[in-house]
């Protein structure tokens, strides 16, 4: 990009959960932008490998960043700062749910609760907690934190995925109000997304989802990633905000 104001270049971006859908690619625009990236995983190691190998640039890795193992998540850190020197930009898009009828609460048994709530609020909160030295040395940096609409209907797969998201946007504004002025703290929040994220999710329930929004399209997980580089790039006075990617769905 030859616009200064949207280069990247010299920056370093983390994006979790980036071998798939969303942070795959939010990692791809960083990299086309200039940034170099460590593409985060959990399991998808060959996923991961094949999107850093995909990317724009130099200097990408791919990482393992599990959720609920935090001793690995600061070694990670410790990684980056050593390999890289640096880190300005951290996506937190790494996330799990499952699919379960609201209305079948004992379906929703403990495991998969302290499943999603580790994966979706303590595992962001720990990732954020390893990179702040990081990020409050860039002086700059952006922390980007990837919810959904569903945090605030009280819809989507699970009654806890809804409550776990609604735990991440409120953890995000008590983080940008803290972190401030060196880290600036964004919400991606968007609406049913078009990827495989949702084990169980079907093209027609995505389908009769889009036709239900107003702008009656379907998200992409490219779309989504548009909003996660502004945020970087362009929102530079935007701090403890959700920014909607809904198709108009909360209307």
């Amino acid at each position: 990009m030859a616009d200064s104001d949207t280069s990247l270049a010299g920056k370093v971006a983390v994006v979790t959960g980036a071998s798939s859908g969303i942070g795959a690619a939010s990692a791809r625009l960083f990299a086309k932008a200039g940034a170099r990236v460590v593409v985060g995983y959990n399991k998808g190691v060959d996923r991961a490998n094949a999107v850093v190998a995909e990317l724009a640039g130099s200097g990408h890795r791919a990482m393992h960043l599990p959720l609920e193992d935090t001793a690995q998540i600061n070694r990670v850190a410790a990684a980056v700062k050593s390999e890289l020197g640096r880190a300005d930009i951290l996506v937190n898009s790494a996330g799990f749910t499952r699919m379960v009828a609201h209305s079948d609460l004992d379906a929703l048994d403990d495991d998969l609760i302290d499943a999603v709530l580790t994966a979706n609020v303590r595992g962001p909160f720990a990732t954020i907690r390893a990179f702040v030295p990081l990020l409050k040395a860039s002086g700059d940096g952006v922390i980007v934190n990837i919810s959904s609409g569903a945090a605030e209907r009280g819809t989507g797969s699970s009654i806890i995925y809804g409550a776990s998201k609604a735990a991440l946007n409120t953890m995000s504004m008590a983080l940008a109000r803290v972190l401030g002025p060196e880290i600036r703290v964004i919400v991606v929040a968007p609406g049913m997304v078009h990827t495989g994220f949702v084990p169980g999710r079907t093209e027609e329930m995505m389908h009769k989802a889009a036709m239900a929004t107003p702008l009656k399209r379907a998200i992409e997980a490219h779309d989504v990633a548009l909003a996660v580089l502004a945020s970087v790039t362009h929102l530079t006075h935007t701090t403890g905000s959700i920014i909607g990617v809904d198709a108009g769905r909360h209307l």
